[in-house]
Protein backbone atom coordinates (compact mmCIF):
# COMPACT_ATOMS: atom_id res chain seq x y z
CA UNK A 1 0.00 0.00 0.00
CA UNK A 2 0.79 3.74 -1.11
CA UNK A 3 1.58 6.00 2.16
CA UNK A 4 0.30 8.82 0.62
CA UNK A 5 -1.63 10.91 -2.30
CA UNK A 6 -1.03 14.25 -2.93
CA UNK A 7 -3.64 16.28 -4.94
CA UNK A 8 -2.14 18.86 -7.36
CA UNK A 9 1.54 19.35 -7.94
CA UNK A 10 2.16 22.94 -8.47
CA UNK A 11 4.39 24.70 -5.66
CA UNK A 12 2.53 23.52 -2.80
CA UNK A 13 1.61 20.09 -3.55
CA UNK A 14 5.48 19.78 -4.42
CA UNK A 15 6.44 21.04 -1.16
CA UNK A 16 3.53 18.87 0.62
CA UNK A 17 5.64 15.84 -1.39
CA UNK A 18 9.17 17.10 -0.39
CA UNK A 19 7.70 16.84 2.91
CA UNK A 20 6.09 13.42 3.40
CA UNK A 21 9.11 11.91 1.34
CA UNK A 22 11.48 13.39 4.21
CA UNK A 23 9.06 11.93 6.56
CA UNK A 24 9.94 8.09 4.82
CA UNK A 25 6.75 8.04 3.27
CA UNK A 26 6.15 6.51 -0.63
CA UNK A 27 4.39 9.55 -2.60
CA UNK A 28 2.03 9.32 -5.82
CA UNK A 29 1.13 12.96 -7.11
CA UNK A 30 -1.90 13.73 -9.34
CA UNK A 31 -2.32 16.95 -11.31
CA UNK A 32 -5.20 18.20 -13.40
CA UNK A 33 -3.46 20.48 -15.45
CA UNK A 34 -0.59 20.02 -17.87
CA UNK A 35 2.45 18.47 -16.98
CA UNK A 36 5.65 20.79 -17.69
CA UNK A 37 9.30 19.01 -18.23
CA UNK A 38 10.25 20.78 -15.29
CA UNK A 39 7.72 19.83 -13.21
CA UNK A 40 8.55 16.18 -14.33
CA UNK A 41 11.99 16.18 -13.36
CA UNK A 42 11.12 17.46 -10.04
CA UNK A 43 8.75 14.57 -9.48
CA UNK A 44 11.66 12.58 -10.32
CA UNK A 45 13.86 14.53 -7.96
CA UNK A 46 11.84 13.81 -5.22
CA UNK A 47 10.78 10.36 -5.76
CA UNK A 48 7.48 10.78 -6.62
CA UNK A 49 5.58 9.40 -9.42
CA UNK A 50 3.44 11.71 -11.09
CA UNK A 51 0.18 10.74 -12.59
CA UNK A 52 -1.11 13.22 -15.10
CA UNK A 53 -5.08 13.75 -15.14
CA UNK A 54 -5.80 10.10 -14.01
CA UNK A 55 -9.83 8.74 -15.13
CA UNK A 56 -12.10 8.56 -12.43
CA UNK A 57 -11.29 4.92 -12.05
CA UNK A 58 -7.58 5.24 -11.69
CA UNK A 59 -8.45 7.94 -8.95
CA UNK A 60 -10.04 5.71 -7.03
CA UNK A 61 -7.74 3.00 -6.94
CA UNK A 62 -4.76 5.31 -6.20
CA UNK A 63 -6.64 6.85 -3.09
CA UNK A 64 -7.52 3.01 -2.27
CA UNK A 65 -3.87 2.43 -2.16
CA UNK A 66 -3.55 5.20 -0.05
CA UNK A 67 -2.99 5.57 3.93
CA UNK A 68 -3.50 9.40 3.11
CA UNK A 69 -4.67 12.40 0.62
CA UNK A 70 -3.57 15.50 0.89
CA UNK A 71 -5.03 18.35 -0.67
CA UNK A 72 -3.24 21.50 -2.58
CA UNK A 73 -5.35 24.42 -2.21
CA UNK A 74 -7.88 25.47 -4.39
CA UNK A 75 -9.04 21.96 -5.02
CA UNK A 76 -12.55 22.36 -5.61
CA UNK A 77 -15.45 20.51 -3.95
CA UNK A 78 -16.47 19.32 -7.20
CA UNK A 79 -13.30 16.82 -7.40
CA UNK A 80 -13.90 13.41 -7.87
CA UNK A 81 -11.47 12.45 -5.40
CA UNK A 82 -13.96 13.03 -2.34
CA UNK A 83 -16.66 10.87 -3.90
CA UNK A 84 -13.69 7.88 -4.69
CA UNK A 85 -11.45 8.26 -1.46
CA UNK A 86 -12.12 7.71 2.09
CA UNK A 87 -13.10 10.94 3.87
CA UNK A 88 -10.88 10.07 6.47
CA UNK A 89 -8.31 9.56 4.67
CA UNK A 90 -8.52 13.41 3.23
CA UNK A 91 -6.23 16.06 4.97
CA UNK A 92 -5.65 19.82 3.69
CA UNK A 93 -2.22 20.59 3.18
CA UNK A 94 -2.05 23.68 6.51
CA UNK A 95 -3.33 20.73 8.17
CA UNK A 96 -0.24 18.47 8.18
CA UNK A 97 1.81 21.55 8.25
CA UNK A 98 0.34 22.25 11.73
CA UNK A 99 0.70 18.27 12.58
CA UNK A 100 4.07 18.85 12.30
CA UNK A 101 4.96 22.33 13.90
CA UNK A 102 6.48 22.42 17.04
CA UNK A 103 6.12 25.95 17.89
CA UNK A 104 2.58 28.10 18.02
CA UNK A 105 0.91 28.87 15.27
CA UNK A 106 -1.30 32.23 14.22
CA UNK A 107 -3.74 32.04 11.62
CA UNK A 108 -5.46 34.93 9.74
CA UNK A 109 -7.95 34.80 6.84
CA UNK A 110 -10.69 37.19 5.69
CA UNK A 111 -12.05 38.41 2.35
CA UNK A 112 -9.67 41.54 1.96
CA UNK A 113 -6.63 42.60 3.70
CA UNK A 114 -5.17 39.38 4.70
CA UNK A 115 -1.95 39.58 3.64
CA UNK A 116 -1.71 42.84 4.73
CA UNK A 117 -2.35 42.09 8.28
CA UNK A 118 -0.60 38.88 8.00
CA UNK A 119 2.24 41.26 7.03
CA UNK A 120 2.13 43.67 10.03
CA UNK A 121 1.55 40.98 12.53
CA UNK A 122 4.86 39.50 11.18
CA UNK A 123 6.76 42.65 11.67
CA UNK A 124 4.85 43.13 15.17
CA UNK A 125 6.11 39.99 16.69
CA UNK A 126 9.61 40.71 14.91
CA UNK A 127 9.98 44.47 16.76
CA UNK A 128 9.14 42.49 19.64
CA UNK A 129 11.92 39.88 19.57
CA UNK A 130 10.35 36.59 18.23
CA UNK A 131 11.54 34.67 15.50
CA UNK A 132 8.14 35.16 13.21
CA UNK A 133 7.88 33.83 9.66
CA UNK A 134 4.96 34.43 7.40
CA UNK A 135 3.97 31.69 5.75
CA UNK A 136 0.69 30.08 3.66
CA UNK A 137 -1.75 31.83 1.21
CA UNK A 138 1.09 34.81 1.24
CA UNK A 139 3.94 33.10 -0.17
CA UNK A 140 5.53 30.34 1.07
CA UNK A 141 3.85 26.99 2.02
CA UNK A 142 3.11 26.22 5.20
CA UNK A 143 4.36 22.75 4.90
CA UNK A 144 7.81 24.07 3.40
CA UNK A 145 8.19 26.05 6.53
CA UNK A 146 7.24 23.81 9.25
CA UNK A 147 10.88 22.03 9.18
CA UNK A 148 12.57 25.30 9.99
CA UNK A 149 14.42 25.04 13.26
CA UNK A 150 14.91 28.73 13.90
CA UNK A 151 11.55 29.85 13.62
CA UNK A 152 9.61 30.52 16.90
CA UNK A 153 6.28 31.39 15.85
CA UNK A 154 4.71 31.28 12.45
CA UNK A 155 1.83 33.76 11.02
CA UNK A 156 -0.31 31.68 8.42
CA UNK A 157 -2.14 33.39 5.82
CA UNK A 158 -5.11 31.02 4.99
CA UNK A 159 -8.08 31.01 2.71
CA UNK A 160 -11.51 29.40 2.48
CA UNK A 161 -10.22 26.76 0.24
CA UNK A 162 -7.46 25.39 2.63
CA UNK A 163 -9.85 25.70 6.21
CA UNK A 164 -12.52 24.29 3.69
CA UNK A 165 -11.14 20.77 4.22
CA UNK A 166 -9.33 21.21 8.14
CA UNK A 167 -10.48 18.97 10.86
CA UNK A 168 -7.93 19.73 13.36
CA UNK A 169 -6.01 22.68 12.45
CA UNK A 170 -5.65 24.97 15.89
CA UNK A 171 -4.06 28.26 15.88
CA UNK A 172 -3.37 29.45 19.22
CA UNK A 173 -4.67 32.64 18.26
CA UNK A 174 -7.09 32.76 15.11
CA UNK A 175 -8.21 36.04 13.11
CA UNK A 176 -11.43 36.70 11.19
CA UNK A 177 -10.99 39.81 9.48
CA UNK A 178 -14.25 40.55 7.36
CA UNK A 179 -16.68 38.86 4.83
CA UNK A 180 -18.01 39.76 1.48
CA UNK A 181 -18.45 38.02 -1.73
CA UNK A 182 -15.68 35.98 -3.26
CA UNK A 183 -15.28 32.57 -4.62
CA UNK A 184 -18.98 31.88 -5.28
CA UNK A 185 -17.46 30.22 -8.52
CA UNK A 186 -15.67 27.72 -6.43
CA UNK A 187 -18.65 27.38 -2.80
CA UNK A 188 -22.07 27.31 -3.05
CA UNK A 189 -23.02 30.18 -1.88
CA UNK A 190 -21.85 32.96 0.67
CA UNK A 191 -22.92 30.72 3.74
CA UNK A 192 -20.92 28.03 2.60
CA UNK A 193 -18.22 30.59 1.88
CA UNK A 194 -18.14 31.63 5.74
CA UNK A 195 -18.38 28.42 7.11
CA UNK A 196 -15.39 27.50 5.40
CA UNK A 197 -13.86 30.99 7.39
CA UNK A 198 -15.31 30.18 10.67
CA UNK A 199 -13.36 27.10 10.30
CA UNK A 200 -10.63 28.93 11.76
CA UNK A 201 -10.86 28.99 14.93
CA UNK A 202 -13.69 25.58 14.66
CA UNK A 203 -10.77 23.28 16.76
CA UNK A 204 -9.66 25.96 19.26
CA UNK A 205 -9.92 25.87 22.95
CA UNK A 206 -10.79 27.74 25.43
CA UNK A 207 -6.87 29.04 26.22
CA UNK A 208 -6.66 30.12 22.52
CA UNK A 209 -8.14 33.97 21.25
CA UNK A 210 -10.66 34.28 18.13
CA UNK A 211 -9.69 37.83 17.38
CA UNK A 212 -13.12 39.17 15.67
CA UNK A 213 -13.88 42.50 13.72
CA UNK A 214 -16.26 44.11 15.46
CA UNK A 215 -17.96 46.09 12.39
CA UNK A 216 -18.71 42.78 10.42
CA UNK A 217 -22.25 41.57 11.21
CA UNK A 218 -21.23 37.90 10.03
CA UNK A 219 -18.01 37.65 11.48
CA UNK A 220 -19.54 38.55 14.48
CA UNK A 221 -22.60 36.34 14.01
CA UNK A 222 -19.77 33.20 13.32
CA UNK A 223 -17.98 34.47 16.73
CA UNK A 224 -20.35 32.86 18.33
CA UNK A 225 -19.53 29.57 18.11
CA UNK A 226 -15.54 30.12 18.57
CA UNK A 227 -14.37 28.42 22.14
CA UNK A 228 -11.44 30.88 22.47
CA UNK A 229 -11.63 34.02 23.98
CA UNK A 230 -12.96 36.56 21.96
CA UNK A 231 -10.86 40.10 20.97
CA UNK A 232 -12.27 42.65 18.81
CA UNK A 233 -11.62 45.51 16.62
CA UNK A 234 -13.11 47.82 14.15
CA UNK A 235 -13.65 51.50 14.01
CA UNK A 236 -16.79 51.21 16.69
CA UNK A 237 -17.05 50.08 20.00
CA UNK A 238 -13.66 47.62 20.00
CA UNK A 239 -10.73 46.25 22.08
CA UNK A 240 -8.49 47.34 19.22
CA UNK A 241 -9.88 50.88 17.57
CA UNK A 242 -9.17 54.18 17.51
CA UNK A 243 -10.11 56.90 19.89
CA UNK A 244 -9.08 61.00 19.10
CA UNK A 245 -6.76 60.02 16.51
CA UNK A 246 -4.96 57.37 18.55
CA UNK A 247 -5.28 53.67 17.92
CA UNK A 248 -6.16 52.10 21.69
CA UNK A 249 -6.17 48.53 23.13
CA UNK A 250 -7.05 47.19 26.37
CA UNK A 251 -4.03 48.21 27.93
CA UNK A 252 -3.95 51.74 26.46
CA UNK A 253 -2.42 53.49 23.76
CA UNK A 254 -0.46 51.95 21.11
CA UNK A 255 0.08 54.61 18.13
CA UNK A 256 -1.19 57.78 16.88
CA UNK A 257 -3.37 57.80 13.53
CA UNK A 258 -0.92 60.65 12.43
CA UNK A 259 2.49 58.60 12.41
CA UNK A 260 1.07 55.78 10.16
CA UNK A 261 2.34 55.80 6.55
CA UNK A 262 -0.85 56.29 5.55
CA UNK A 263 -4.30 57.00 7.52
CA UNK A 264 -7.52 55.71 5.56
CA UNK A 265 -9.82 54.27 7.06
CA UNK A 266 -8.51 50.40 5.86
CA UNK A 267 -5.02 51.22 7.26
CA UNK A 268 -6.27 52.12 10.49
CA UNK A 269 -8.69 48.93 10.54
CA UNK A 270 -5.44 47.22 9.26
CA UNK A 271 -3.35 48.14 12.31
CA UNK A 272 -6.27 47.85 15.10
CA UNK A 273 -6.27 43.85 13.78
CA UNK A 274 -2.58 43.50 13.19
CA UNK A 275 -2.26 45.11 17.11
CA UNK A 276 -4.89 42.67 18.16
CA UNK A 277 -3.69 39.33 16.88
CA UNK A 278 0.07 40.60 17.67
CA UNK A 279 -0.49 41.07 21.58
CA UNK A 280 -2.62 37.88 21.60
CA UNK A 281 0.40 36.58 20.74
CA UNK A 282 2.63 37.98 23.08
CA UNK A 283 3.62 41.13 21.71
CA UNK A 284 3.26 44.51 23.63
CA UNK A 285 2.03 48.01 22.66
CA UNK A 286 5.98 49.52 22.14
CA UNK A 287 6.28 46.68 19.43
CA UNK A 288 2.90 47.67 18.01
CA UNK A 289 3.71 51.34 17.45
CA UNK A 290 7.16 50.58 15.78
CA UNK A 291 5.92 48.24 13.23
CA UNK A 292 2.85 50.10 12.64
CA UNK A 293 4.93 53.42 12.01
CA UNK A 294 7.13 51.53 9.21
CA UNK A 295 4.14 49.91 7.34
CA UNK A 296 4.55 47.09 4.64
CA UNK A 297 4.22 48.20 0.96
CA UNK A 298 2.96 45.64 -0.95
CA UNK A 299 3.02 45.31 -4.51
CA UNK A 300 0.04 45.50 -6.33
CA UNK A 301 -1.87 46.95 -3.66
CA UNK A 302 -2.94 51.04 -4.74
CA UNK A 303 0.77 50.94 -5.43
CA UNK A 304 1.97 53.77 -6.92
CA UNK A 305 3.35 53.75 -10.42
CA UNK A 306 4.11 57.29 -11.05
CA UNK A 307 2.50 60.64 -12.64
CA UNK A 308 2.73 62.36 -16.06
CA UNK A 309 0.84 65.53 -16.41
CA UNK A 310 -0.58 65.93 -13.16
CA UNK A 311 -2.60 62.37 -13.13
CA UNK A 312 -1.50 60.12 -10.76
CA UNK A 313 -1.59 56.07 -12.26
CA UNK A 314 -1.97 53.20 -9.20
CA UNK A 315 -1.64 49.24 -9.69
CA UNK A 316 -4.22 47.65 -7.55
CA UNK A 317 -4.28 44.77 -9.48
CA UNK A 318 -4.66 42.45 -6.25
CA UNK A 319 -8.37 43.74 -6.03
CA UNK A 320 -10.70 40.83 -7.07
CA UNK A 321 -13.70 41.84 -5.76
CA UNK A 322 -16.20 44.15 -5.50
CA UNK A 323 -15.73 45.11 -1.76
CA UNK A 324 -11.30 45.21 -2.65
CA UNK A 325 -11.99 47.61 -5.65
CA UNK A 326 -14.53 49.93 -2.58
CA UNK A 327 -11.86 49.90 -0.46
CA UNK A 328 -9.39 51.55 -3.35
CA UNK A 329 -11.68 53.71 -4.34
CA UNK A 330 -12.18 55.57 -0.89
CA UNK A 331 -9.53 56.47 -0.92
CA UNK A 332 -8.94 58.24 -4.23
CA UNK A 333 -10.95 60.95 -5.31
CA UNK A 334 -11.77 62.25 -8.31
CA UNK A 335 -10.68 59.18 -10.41
CA UNK A 336 -10.79 56.80 -14.02
CA UNK A 337 -11.14 53.36 -12.95
CA UNK A 338 -10.31 50.41 -14.91
CA UNK A 339 -11.88 47.17 -13.45
CA UNK A 340 -12.88 43.83 -15.11
CA UNK A 341 -11.61 40.42 -16.35
CA UNK A 342 -12.41 36.84 -15.05
CA UNK A 343 -15.49 36.64 -12.93
CA UNK A 344 -15.48 34.72 -9.74
CA UNK A 345 -19.41 34.42 -9.76
CA UNK A 346 -20.13 37.80 -8.05
CA UNK A 347 -22.09 40.85 -8.42
CA UNK A 348 -19.83 43.62 -10.12
CA UNK A 349 -23.00 45.86 -9.71
CA UNK A 350 -21.92 45.72 -5.82
CA UNK A 351 -19.11 48.36 -6.85
CA UNK A 352 -22.16 51.08 -7.52
CA UNK A 353 -24.15 49.79 -4.73
CA UNK A 354 -21.27 50.53 -2.57
CA UNK A 355 -20.96 54.13 -4.42
CA UNK A 356 -24.05 55.01 -4.07
CA UNK A 357 -24.16 53.68 -0.08
CA UNK A 358 -21.32 55.92 0.49
CA UNK A 359 -23.22 59.05 -0.70
CA UNK A 360 -26.55 58.30 1.24
CA UNK A 361 -24.56 58.23 4.15
CA UNK A 362 -22.98 61.57 3.16
CA UNK A 363 -19.41 59.93 4.10
CA UNK A 364 -18.17 60.70 0.41
CA UNK A 365 -18.54 61.90 -3.05
CA UNK A 366 -19.99 58.20 -3.60
CA UNK A 367 -20.13 57.60 -7.56
CA UNK A 368 -19.39 61.59 -7.89
CA UNK A 369 -15.82 60.29 -7.62
CA UNK A 370 -15.65 58.49 -10.74
CA UNK A 371 -14.67 60.73 -14.26
CA UNK A 372 -14.93 58.01 -15.75
CA UNK A 373 -14.89 53.97 -15.73
CA UNK A 374 -12.77 51.89 -18.80
CA UNK A 375 -14.11 47.93 -19.33
CA UNK A 376 -11.74 45.48 -19.79
CA UNK A 377 -11.66 41.48 -19.57
CA UNK A 378 -13.84 38.65 -20.07
CA UNK A 379 -16.36 41.09 -17.88
CA UNK A 380 -16.16 44.17 -19.55
CA UNK A 381 -19.61 43.74 -20.46
CA UNK A 382 -20.95 43.57 -16.73
CA UNK A 383 -18.75 46.74 -16.29
CA UNK A 384 -20.41 48.11 -18.79
CA UNK A 385 -23.81 47.61 -17.63
CA UNK A 386 -23.06 48.17 -13.99
CA UNK A 387 -21.93 51.34 -14.91
CA UNK A 388 -23.04 52.96 -18.12
CA UNK A 389 -26.82 51.81 -18.01
CA UNK A 390 -27.24 51.74 -14.43
CA UNK A 391 -24.96 54.46 -12.70
CA UNK A 392 -24.78 56.35 -15.62
CA UNK A 393 -20.81 56.66 -15.24
CA UNK A 394 -18.92 57.39 -18.67
CA UNK A 395 -17.50 53.98 -20.23
CA UNK A 396 -15.75 52.84 -22.23
CA UNK A 397 -14.75 49.10 -23.16
CA UNK A 398 -10.82 48.21 -24.23
CA UNK A 399 -9.28 45.28 -25.68
CA UNK A 400 -5.99 45.30 -23.99
CA UNK A 401 -3.93 46.95 -20.99
CA UNK A 402 -2.09 49.46 -23.22
CA UNK A 403 -5.80 50.02 -25.00
CA UNK A 404 -6.74 50.72 -21.18
CA UNK A 405 -4.52 53.11 -20.17
CA UNK A 406 -4.48 55.10 -22.96
CA UNK A 407 -8.59 55.20 -22.99
CA UNK A 408 -8.06 56.65 -19.27
CA UNK A 409 -5.68 58.76 -20.07
CA UNK A 410 -8.11 60.62 -22.30
CA UNK A 411 -11.22 60.04 -20.55
CA UNK A 412 -8.81 61.64 -17.37
CA UNK A 413 -8.52 65.60 -15.96
CA UNK A 414 -5.43 67.10 -14.18
CA UNK A 415 -5.45 66.40 -10.71
CA UNK A 416 -7.22 62.64 -11.77
CA UNK A 417 -6.03 59.61 -10.00
CA UNK A 418 -6.16 56.29 -13.06
CA UNK A 419 -6.60 53.18 -10.74
CA UNK A 420 -6.08 49.65 -12.08
CA UNK A 421 -8.28 47.89 -9.77
CA UNK A 422 -10.62 45.11 -11.53
CA UNK A 423 -12.79 43.34 -8.88
CA UNK A 424 -12.27 40.65 -11.05
CA UNK A 425 -9.32 37.58 -11.50
CA UNK A 426 -6.84 37.94 -13.84
CA UNK A 427 -6.74 34.92 -15.50
CA UNK A 428 -8.50 35.99 -19.07
CA UNK A 429 -5.58 37.66 -20.02
CA UNK A 430 -2.82 36.96 -17.65
CA UNK A 431 -1.15 33.83 -15.42
CA UNK A 432 -1.71 35.96 -12.30
CA UNK A 433 -2.74 39.33 -10.40
CA UNK A 434 1.09 40.13 -10.76
CA UNK A 435 1.52 39.67 -14.49
CA UNK A 436 -1.70 41.56 -14.98
CA UNK A 437 -0.10 44.61 -12.50
CA UNK A 438 2.96 44.78 -14.26
CA UNK A 439 1.84 44.76 -17.23
CA UNK A 440 -0.55 48.17 -16.48
CA UNK A 441 2.98 49.35 -15.00
CA UNK A 442 4.08 49.18 -18.39
CA UNK A 443 1.83 50.72 -20.37
CA UNK A 444 1.78 53.69 -18.02
CA UNK A 445 5.56 54.07 -18.52
CA UNK A 446 5.72 53.54 -22.29
CA UNK A 447 2.57 56.56 -22.19
CA UNK A 448 4.32 58.62 -19.56
CA UNK A 449 7.62 58.16 -22.52
CA UNK A 450 5.28 59.42 -25.37
CA UNK A 451 4.13 62.17 -23.67
CA UNK A 452 7.49 63.53 -22.89
CA UNK A 453 9.00 63.31 -26.27
CA UNK A 454 5.90 65.27 -27.71
CA UNK A 455 6.99 67.56 -25.12
CA UNK A 456 3.82 67.88 -22.87
CA UNK A 457 5.85 66.83 -19.76
CA UNK A 458 9.26 69.08 -19.07
CA UNK A 459 10.91 65.81 -17.36
CA UNK A 460 12.66 63.86 -19.69
CA UNK A 461 11.61 59.85 -19.79
CA UNK A 462 13.81 58.63 -17.36
CA UNK A 463 13.00 61.07 -14.97
CA UNK A 464 9.10 59.46 -14.87
CA UNK A 465 8.87 58.45 -11.16
CA UNK A 466 7.87 54.93 -10.49
CA UNK A 467 7.70 52.28 -8.54
CA UNK A 468 7.90 49.34 -10.71
CA UNK A 469 10.46 47.71 -8.10
CA UNK A 470 8.33 47.80 -5.22
CA UNK A 471 9.55 50.84 -3.88
CA UNK A 472 7.23 53.58 -3.99
CA UNK A 473 7.29 56.33 -1.93
CA UNK A 474 3.38 55.82 -1.33
CA UNK A 475 2.35 53.60 1.00
CA UNK A 476 -0.67 50.67 -0.26
CA UNK A 477 -3.69 49.50 1.85
CA UNK A 478 -5.82 47.02 1.73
Amino acid sequence: MRDALVLGFAVTGQAAARALRGLGLTVIAVDDGEISPNTERVASDLGVELVARPPRALLAELAGRSQLVVLSPGVPPSHPIFAVADQDKIVAEIELAFSLSAVPVVAITGTNGKTTVTSLVTEILRAAGKRAEAVGNIGRPFIEAVSDTGTEIFVVEVSSFQLAWTKTFRPSVACWLNLAEDHLDWHAGLDEYAAAKARIWANQQSSDVAVVNADDPVVMKWSATAPGRAVTFGRREADFTERSGVIVGPTGPICAVSDLPRSLPHDVTNSCAASAVAMSAGADAASCAQALRLGVPMRHRIEFVGESEAIRYYDDSKATTPSAVLAALTGLDPVILIAGGRNKGLDLGAIVDGLEEESARDAGPGLGRLHGVVAIGESAADIVRAFGERAGVPVQRTGSMAEAVETARAMARSGDSVLLSPGCASFDWYRSYGERGDDFARAVRNLAARESRSGADTKDPGEFETSSEGESNEPTIT
